[in-house]
């Protein structure tokens, strides 16, 4: 199993076991960030391990091939001072060095691909990562908002009992009850306090003050005559042949005149 599979297998592993539990969906986001995190340091290290052979199997593979070389050139030299038993034998030291070469640089070209694909790995999971941290920032903001939501739901529902509005009905009809009671009380007790006779008077004297007003504002308006509307108070004896009198007094001249002809004829 490779390394990346094996932080798959243990991320899913977590997360499953955070979400099992039903915690907080925001603390089940920033555990599974921080376990991959976590496997991200891990993972650069294997990485970095695996790297560190690469460059060692490299060096072996140039050291052969120097070594290789520095036994050909001592071939050369014993070739040159006549030692061909000499020259065989460094010939097959640089052989020897030369397969080793080979062998080393297959590994090393094996290990450097390996690498290379595990570098991408290590970057595809740091933008996974990089994505996740993004995706849980949405996420926690859509949780916030489904538990906003909720909450004026429940606040509206609750609002919809008809019981708190019954309770305001019922607070207001009693108010309103003891305010008619206050009224009544005041009413009954300026009944029983004072004469009764002079409040009925009263009444009357405010009914013939409404009277008045009412004429003196319809001749304001112009709908009656300075002194029309007046209402002649009753009376008896004296004050009546007043009257009369006042009354004869204002039959016209000619009206005079014509029933004294009447009379001579």
């Amino acid at each position: 199993m490779g390394i990346f599979q094996r932080i798959s297998t243990l991320l899913k592993s977590n997360i499953n076991d955070l979400i099992s539990r039903a915690e907080n969906p925001e603390k089940v986001l920033n555990q599974a960030i921080d376990d991959m995190r976590s496997q991200l340091s891990k993972a650069k290290q294997e990485v970095a391990g695996a790297i560190a052979d690469e460059k060692k199997l490299q060096a072996q593979v140039e050291k052969e091939k120097k070594q290789a070389e520095e036994w050909e050139q001592r071939a050369m030299l014993a070739v040159q001072e006549g030692r061909d038993d000499l020259a065989k034998q460094a010939l097959m030291r640089h052989s020897e060095h030369l397969q080793h070469a080979q062998a080393l640089h297959e590994t090393w070209v094996r290990q450097k691909t390996e690498t290379e694909h595990l570098k991408s790995s290590l970057r595809q999971l740091n933008d996974k990562i990089e994505e996740a941290k993004r995706k849980r920032n949405i996420l926690v903001a859509r949780q916030k908002r489904a538990e906003a939501q909720g909450r004026i739901q429940e606040t509206m529902s609750s609002m919809s009992d008809k019981s708190a509005f019954e309770s305001f009905e019922r607070m207001t009809e009693k108010i309103e009850e003891s305010e008619r009671k206050a009224l009544a009380a005041a009413e009954l007790s300026e009944d029983l306090s004072g004469d009764l006779l002079q409040q009925e008077f009263e009444a009357l004297e405010y009914h013939g003050n409404a009277d008045q007003q009412l004429i003196e504002l319809k001749q304001k308006m112009g709908l009656l005559a300075p002194g029309e509307g007046a209402r002649p108070q009753l009376g008896s004896g004296e004050d009546d042949d007043v009257d009369d009198a006042e009354v004869v007094d204002e039959i016209p001249a000619e009206e005079a005149s014509a029933e004294e002809g009447e009379k001579q004829d």
